[in-house]
């Protein structure tokens, strides 16, 4: 089975040293440095479920409470299909979504949040959407298996039209393969399903960057950062845009943010540099006006 060192599960999913050892000191994670891709799937739903902004404790005590309920489920996170309703972490079984704290369902029908209390020991462990899922993951990162990537991922949306991050991951094999509007039509998907969804407004706002429709593009970054304030990499590319559309003074306060967020990742140098350069040009222009 093929093994991801840690920088690689960083380059892959698009996350910084500091959020991973924030999600291992809060019991989400092991720490390891070296992933089977089983691991990194669990780490990218870790990704996703705070890019819903749920809070970290309530993710561990989800876990913990699934694994309670239901005999042999060793890792819900794989097997089952989390979903976030109103803050906390609920799984998705045979059309019914369950919170596992209260040990009860929620009828897919019913009201946001209306509970149906239910037997939850009847539950068994992987479903078919995630099967696939993790098969997507597993693929997609070699060139040559992209085409079966997509597969599995449709196949997911065939079984739960509603999969966000479905929609994300083919968005960015498509991405990944410069077919721009393939990926954007699946970033907008996913935006559509879950407007609250962090990670999909900054896949959005990269493949509008990309198209060179930089308003739009910024936009979406500021969405992203409304919704995640602390998503590093969204400053980073929002001042990136910024410095696109000639507006270094508007980049310059994204660009000291990010050095706040990760200040020794690998482009931390470069937001240093681009802090420097603009306060210096500034500093020139007072000079020039002054003579």
């Amino acid at each position: 089975m093929h093994r991801y060192h840690r920088a690689d599960v960083l380059r892959i999913l698009h996350i910084s040293a500091k959020q991973l050892i924030g999600w291992e000191k809060a019991g989400l994670l092991a720490s390891s440095e070296m992933y089977s891709f089983f691991d990194l799937l669990q780490v990218k739903k870790v990704r996703d479920l705070r890019a819903q902004k749920v809070r970290p404790t309530a993710i561990r005590e989800s876990l913990q409470a699934m694994q309670k309920q239901v005999a042999g489920l060793e890792n819900p996170l794989l097997e089952a299909s989390a979903i976030t309703v109103r803050g906390r972490v609920a799984f998705r079984h045979e059309g019914m979504s369950m919170d596992p704290i209260g040990g009860q369902y929620m009828m897919e029908f019913a009201p946001v949040g209306q509970l149906v209390s239910a037997n939850v020991r009847r539950m068994y462990s992987a479903q078919t959407a995630s099967e696939f899922f993790a098969r997507g993951v597993a693929l997609e990162e070699d060139p040559n298996s992209q085409d079966e990537a997509i597969a599995a991922y449709m196949k997911v949306l065939e079984i739960e039209p509603n999969h966000a991050a479905a929609h994300i991951n083919l968005g960015t094999v498509y991405y990944n393969r410069g077919e721009f509007d393939d990926a954007e039509m699946h970033y907008r998907k996913a935006v559509e399903i879950d407007s609250r969804y962090a990670l999909a407004y900054f896949d959005l706002g990269n493949v509008l960057d990309e198209t060179g429709r930089l308003d739009e593009a910024v936009r979406a970054y500021r969405t992203a950062i409304i919704l995640a304030p602390t998503y590093a990499d969204a400053h980073y590319n929002l001042a990136l845009a910024f410095e696109k559309l000639k507006m270094p003074r508007k980049a310059l306060k994204h660009w000291r943010t990010y050095t706040k967020l990760d200040a020794n990742g690998p482009w931390a140098i470069h937001a240093r540099k681009q802090i420097a350069r603009t306060l210096e040009n500034d500093r020139l222009k007072v000079v020039y006006r002054s003579q």
